[in-house]
């Protein structure tokens, strides 16, 4: 695994150490690991989305 620093406004760091805290992820790292696979599957998403819509575009009225 790579490491990567950042910095993250205070106010944010603040909500992932409370959801650290309630149990939903274990520590910080792993939260803010999962916020990425999320943004990069949401990208997939749109990605696939857009190429799916600009296939058909002979079929749009």
């Amino acid at each position: 695994m790579e490491r990567v620093t950042l910095r993250i406004p205070k106010q944010q760091i603040e909500e992932v150490e409370r959801m650290v805290e309630t149990g939903e992820f274990p520590n910080r790292s792993e939260a803010i690991r999962s916020a990425v696979r999320d943004m990069l599957n949401e990208q997939t998403a749109d990605n696939r989305q857009r190429e799916s819509t600009s296939k058909r575009s002979w079929a749009k009225v």
